[in-house]
Formats: structure tokens, sequence, C-alpha cells
């Protein structure tokens, strides 16, 4: 296997302030017999003897259908691994930045956490909670949490950790027609957490009350009943929550398969935790655009999110009377003749008429398969992934607000005490938001009134990636912890990182007219092997970093294999500055500027010279008189001053610097050393490089010669397929892969009531008799529902072969026109 990986990136970040939570009760208190460090072996993490072939048998079996990532990080000193096979939680205690190891060090033995019910899914992903307290356990056909503070089993030395099954009421077994399609902890919580299933419902669970039931359901309706053109359009693939920064930390994007991005806002956990400073600053902003506005729309808009915002957060009646908290809590309240509205798609600005206004990029392949959410600065970065191996990269162009849809009230229920415990209501998209904006007209969207903020359009990456037939590329993305500007992308060929250099309201260049940047690619670890066509995946992978700005990059292939590796994050984005308007330094001046004071000036200067006194004529004294014997005297002593004590000074100078200048020769004769084997090393390649240009300019030659061969084939004359034709392929494409399967999880969907009608059926039929009067008045009524839903699946499964026929007929009328053209 070939690994590759680049060693750049910057800067300390401060690390996220740990909110103090209704943490999830564990099920007892810690174990007390901890190893001590004597007991334990620190070894780097890739030698652990937790990833090892013989510790994993076969190796790890990963499911496409849903994205795998079997490692996480607390963000202190602790790693959790998710072993598939035997189906427990490694739990590895790490070192990161020791003084004499670059590396990352790990304990061994690892602790071993077992879950005391018996899991019926298979493990994908795991993911920890803020306070390290609690893990996800996800899959496409369960999840549940696991308390990780448990009680010591004697058994086998293990750890029993308290497992709770969430939603297992929606998500059961039995009915396999419902697939998860993403779960998330909450940012702003530590007790919940959010699942996008297959049918169109977005679910927030508390996992501190309630399990089964959810405690918001929000059900997703992009278009209208009539209006819907194909099944991508109503397929959710991912979602991502918005970070801090005004209304984004209230919002929640959900991506579709077809590319379209929809904002839900506000979506506030019960009990959440946020920010007293930025629940002051959106509110402050509301209240002063109500007093400004003359629009009714937006006027409207912004009391309700005033209404919502006192509602939510009570202490706001007090206004300044608080001073002294920073965090507040969210309580229950949700408005009672309202429902979200699902705001978008969100269409990307354009600069004039011939400009795509819609969100799919024109070199994107395939369907959008993930999605990321990634704020830097003041920036709000979306990120689309697409099977086809290309990253849609854009920045929200103006601020999230808040969107009802009045009339449209939610179902509520409520505990003993009459407070709210949950809402469900359904979220419709509004007509009007799908217009298209452009540069040239005025700019009124961004002013409270019900239009969702565009897209500015930053970039299109194509990552090369291998192509699988018969097989979409399953692609996640992660944020670096330091750079918020670098993310990575893990995919089926490795790991690539992607650095953004521009950003449109962070300003990070320096030149007024410089050209917009694009991103940088560089791929960091490769587990494609052009030669066999093999690949190990990752089913892995963790960023981890210290308080001093190192990072490290940490995966685990299928067959067991660990990978750490080191990024450099020093001024990697840096910009270079070259002022061409200043001359060239000379050489000499250059060399006078860098030379390191190691003798003092006064030394450097020399002696001061003798000052002779004026008046004085020696001749005319003699030499053994009063007067000869005194200027003699007085000549020494200004020689003594001048140049004896000078001299004392530079043997002083020169015996305390000799040791300086000789380690600063040694320096010297070892780069002088290395250049000359640098020099050495290019005699010797330059053969080789010369031999390389020669076969280079004559394979040029030949290409050449065979491409002016291949423009005399009739082939030259064909036409290329005009943009309608590749949108139609494309839409083609899409509806092989994402329309039948539509079809097919609604017939399966009606197999899955149809079985539990009949074991209802069967129930009844064994109840007493008085028990059967009563159930004989609906009877009528049931074989009605029973004779519709047998119907309604006669025309799904007619439908579906039709449109199989449909596709069958396309195709072929594509390819005898290919075939025309090419003739």
């Amino acid at each position: 296997m070939r690994f590759n990986f680049d060693m750049a990136e910057p800067s300390n970040e401060k690390k996220e302030h740990k909110l103090k939570t209704l943490a999830l009760a564990p099920s007892s208190p810690p174990p007390t017999t901890t190893p001590t460090d004597k007991q334990l072996e620190w070894l780097p993490l890739q030698d652990h003897p937790v990833f090892s072939r013989a510790a994993g048998g076969a190796g790890i079996s990963s499911e496409k259908r849903f994205p795998t990532n079997l490692m996480a990080w607390d963000g202190a000193s602790r790693i959790y691994f998710w072993d598939s096979e035997k189906n427990f939680l490694h739990r590895i205690s790490v070192r990161l930045g020791e003084p004499e190891v670059t590396s990352v060090v790990a304990a061994s033995p690892s602790k071993v956490l077992q879950a005391d019910i018996e899991l019926d899914f298979h493990v994908t992903k795991i993911s920890i909670n803020r306070n390290g307290s609690a893990l996800l356990l996800a899959g496409s056909d369960g999840v549940c949490g696991m308390y990780l503070y448990g009680c010591s089993s004697a058994k086998d030395s293990s750890i029993i950790c308290r497992t709770v099954l969430v939603g297992s009421e929606v998500y059961e077994k039995s009915n396999n027609a419902i697939r998860i399609l993403q779960v998330a902890w909450h940012p702003y919580s530590d007790t919940h957490i959010a699942v996008l299933s297959s049918d169109s419902v977005f679910r927030i669970f508390d996992l501190s009350s309630a399990l089964d039931q959810p405690e918001q359901e929000y059900y997703l309706q992009p278009l209208d009943p009539g209006r819907s053109r194909n099944a991508s359009s109503i397929c959710p693939v991912d979602f991502s929550f918005g970070r801090d920064h005004l209304w984004d930390r209230f919002s929640v994007f959900i991506l579709f398969s077809d590319g379209s991005v929809y904002i839900l806002c506000p979506v506030a956990p019960f009990g959440s935790f946020f920010m007293w400073e930025s629940i002051i600053e959106i509110y402050s902003d509301a209240q002063t655009f109500v007093q400004k506005s003359t629009n009714s729309t937006a006027s409207s808009n912004s009391s309700l999110a005033i209404s919502w915002l006192e509602a939510t957060f009570p202490e706001l009646e007090q206004g300044k009377e608080i001073s002294n908290i920073s965090v507040v809590k969210a309580r229950p309240y949700v408005l009672i003749d309202a429902s979200l509205s699902l705001q978008g798609p969100l269409r990307k600005v354009c600069h004039g008429e011939g400009d795509d206004p819609g969100f799919r990029g024109a070199e994107c392949v395939g369907r959008a398969v993930s999605f990321l959410y990634n704020s830097v600065g003041k920036d709000s970065i979306l990120v689309t992934a697409w099977s086809g191996g290309q990253l849609q990269i854009d920045a929200l162009a103006d601020e999230i607000q808040p969107l009802w849809h009045t009339g449209n009230p939610p179902h509520l229920s409520f505990d003993s005490q009459d407070r709210i415990r949950g809402f469900a209501m359904i979220c419709e998209s509004i007509a009007d938001q799908c217009s298209v904006i452009r540069l040239d007209q005025p700019l009124d969207y961004c002013d409270w009134s019900g239009l969702p903020p565009p897209l500015l359009r930053l970039a299109i990456v194509d990552l090369a990636l291998p192509k699988i037939r018969d097989s979409d590329s399953l692609i996640s993305m992660f944020i670096d912890p330091l750079i918020s500007e670098r993310i990575y992308c893990l995919h089926d060929g490795g790991v690539d990182s992607i650095v953004l250099h521009f950003l449109p309201f962070t300003h990070q260049t320096c030149g007024k007219d410089e050209i917009m940047k694009a991103p940088s690619v560089h791929p960091v670890v490769s587990t494609y092997q052009g030669s066999t066509g093999t690949s190990s995946s990752l089913c892995g992978f963790v960023v981890l970093s210290d308080s001093f700005g190192y990072s490290w990059i940490s995966g685990v292939t299928s067959t067991r294999e660990c990978i750490v590796l080191e990024m450099k994050t020093w001024n990697i984005l840096l910009p270079r500055l070259m002022d061409m308007d200043k001359t060239p330094v000379r050489l000499e001046e250059a060399g006078e500027r860098i030379t390191p004071d190691i003798i003092s000036k006064e030394l450097l200067a020399g002696p001061q010279m003798v000052i002779v006194p004026q008046g004085s004529n020696l001749r005319s004294v003699a030499a053994d008189s009063i007067e000869g014997r005194s200027a003699l005297h007085q000549y020494f002593k200004l020689f003594h001053e001048n140049y004896v004590e000078y001299a004392h000074k530079v043997y002083f100078e020169l015996k305390h610097h000799g040791p300086h200048l000789n380690k600063i020769i040694c320096n010297l004769h070892a780069r002088l050393s290395e250049v000359q084997q640098r020099l050495v090393n290019v005699e010797k390649k330059q053969p080789e490089l010369d031999d390389r240009i020669s076969r280079a300019i004559k394979r040029h030659e030949f290409l050449e010669n065979r491409l002016h061969n291949l423009r005399k084939f009739p082939g030259i004359h064909k036409k290329p397929l005009t943009r309608a034709e590749r949108e139609f392929s494309s839409e083609l494409d899409r509806f092989s892969t994402v329309e039948l399967t539509a079809l097919q999880s609604s017939v399966e969907a009606l197999n899955g009531r149809l079985r539990r009608y009949t074991q209802t059926q069967s129930l009844k039929g064994k109840m007493p008799n008085y028990q059967r009067n009563t159930s004989r008045k609906k009877k009528l009524v049931q074989d009605t529902q029973l004779d519709q839903l047998k119907a309604s699946l006669e025309k799904l499964s007619l439908v579906n072969s039709e449109n199989s026929k449909k596709v069958k007929l396309v195709e072929s009328a594509l390819k005898d026109r290919e075939d025309d053209a090419s003739k």
C-alpha cells in the first residue's frame, strides 16, 4: 500500500468554550481501579496492538450506503475505536506533542467498553459529544447512545456501559423501508442528537428524557404537490448544523440528491445553551430593523423573530439588568399558529443573462452525496460533494433570517404540567423563493423579505477519483480544528487536503488588484494502487491537535492498519509579498545589513588618535630636564589609554567570541559540504534528465504526428452534445439511480404496512368474543383501506415497469443517434 502525505499549514485557534450542560447521567460512577503509569506501555499509535491484522481477523467491513467512520476523539486525551467484529469499543489514552517524540503515543493495553444490550444493527459510524460523556453508535438501520462511564466487569476485565436505543419505534429493524441517512450531535447541547431518514423527516431526540419519541419533528416538503419533476428533488441526502455566526447557530442546512440546499431556521433544542452576547446581538438587530422597516412582510417576519427570541430566552425581558451571565438556556417554545418555512433552494448570484442561475455546477457529475458547513470569520462556506468526485464550494452572499409559514399550525404534545414536551410540523417551500438573483438588479432580498440568501460560487474542485463501475463514491468531509480554511476530504482513494485561499468577506489578500486564488488540493493519504486496481479504503478518520498549534491526522484502513501523519501548519495562508516599485537591493548592501554584530562597533572603529598638546616644542626641551620627563610621562599615559587598553579590549572580545565564531564556521562548513553533495547529485542526474528530455521530445513529435493522422478520420466532424443534450443525459443518470430507488422504497414501505396490518388482523382473530364485537364496526373501513393499499401497490408496480421501459427506450434512442452521428 502506498501512502502520500503533505507537510503544510498554520495557526493556533482558541478552543471552543465548553459549556456546562445537563450531562448524560452515567449509570454508575467511573471505575476506581485504573492501571498506573508503570503498568502501561507507551508506544506510537500506529504500533498499538489494537490496530493489527491479528486483532481484527479478516478486516473491517464497510457499508456503501452509509458513510463509515469507526474512530472518534474527545478533544483531549482519548481516542475511541469500534471493533465491528467483536462489537465492543476500545478506549485508548494518547499523549500529544511529547518533547522527545514527534508522533502520537498511546497507552497499551487499551480499555474495552461493552454495551449492556445486544445491538441488532451494523455500526458504521461513532461520534462523541462535547463533554465526552456519551458516544453515538449509528448505522443505516438503527441508532443508540452509549454512556462511557460504566461499571467494571470482573469476568473479562472490561467496562460494561449503559446503552439505550434511540427512536426504536421509528427505526425498527422489521420496518426496513425507513433508512437512516445521517446522525449528528447538536453543537450546542450534550444530550440532543439529530437524525435525517429516508422518509424525508428531520428529527431531534433528547437522550436525557424520552428516547422513543422525538422532541422535534420536521416533515420536509421542498416542492408543492404536483410540482415535483423527479424523485431526486424530494430525496434528502445529508444535513449540517450552522456555527457561531448570527442566525447560523439556529440554522440547519439540508442537502437533497439533486444538489439543492434548503435552510431550516430557527431550530433550538430544548435546554441547549448559547452565548449571551450572541443572543443580544441578533435581538438588537431585529429590534432596530422593526423600527426602521416600511415593508409589511419584512416587519412581520422580524416581529415573529423577536417574539420567538423573547419566549425562548426570557432573560431578554430584563435587558441591561443582567450583566453577570455569559450563557443562557433555551426554554421550550414553538409558535402556535405557524410552522417553519423550508427556505430554498439556494440560488447562486448571476452576473448576466447568460449565466446559469441554478444550484448545480456545470462540471459536477452524478448526484450529491454529502454536505459540509464551515464558518471562517464572517464567511459561511457551503461545500457539496458529488458522486463523480467534485466538490462545489459556495459562500452565503447575505445573512440568514428566520422565516415561518403562517396558517400551518404544528402538532404539540404536553406533559402533566402543561409544558411543551415535543412538536411536529410540516415544513413547506414557498414558490416565490426560487426566483433568479442577478447582480445587475437591486438586491432587495436581504431585508427580512422572506427570500433565502443567495450563494456566491467560489470554486469547483475535481478530486480526480478512480471510477468504480456501478458504484457511487462516498465522500466525507472534516474541518481542521486549527485552520478553519482547510478541509479534509475522505473518499475511496484516500484523504485529500483542500485549502481555501480566497474568501469574499475575510480579507486575506494584500494587493488591491490581486486575482482570486483557487483552492489548493494536496493528496495526504493515497490508498489506491493503480497497477493492481485494488484499494483499501479508510474506515476511520480523526484530526488531532494540541494547544501548541500542532496537528496530526490518524486513520484506520479496512485491513486494520493505522496511519498517523503530522501536518505542518505554519504559514500556510501567508501570501508572498513583493513590492515591484522598490529597486532591488544590491548584494553588497544586503550582506552588510545581515552581518551579525559579533564584535562591538568601538573595536571595529579602531583606537582613538593621540592628540598632541599644542604650544609645546619638544626640540627645545632637554630629555633629562623636568619638563622633558613630564612630557614623556604624558605621552606614555596617552599611549596606554589609547593603545594598550584597546589591545586588552580586543583580546577580551576575541576570547569571548571565539566559541561563537567557531560554531558559525562549523555551520558554514556543514552547509558548504551539503551544497557540494547536492551539486554532485545534480551532476549525476544530469545525463538522466537529458535522456528524459530527449525521450519527451520524441514522444511529443510522435503524438503530434498521431494527432495529425487522427484529424483525417471522419469522426472528427462529429458534433459534440449540446447543453440541453448533456443535461438530458445527466437527468437520465439520476433517473436510473434515484427514481427507481425511490419507487422501490415506496413499495417496501407499503409491504411493511401490509405486514403490520396482517399481523394486527391475526392478533384480532385470537381476541375474546366481546372484543370481536367491538372490532366488527371497524371491519368495513379496514377492508376498504386494505383494498386501497393493494390498488396503490399495483399502480406503483405498473409505474415502475413503465419507467424501466422508458429508460430502455431513451437509452436505445441515444445510442442510435450517436451511431448515426459517428457515421
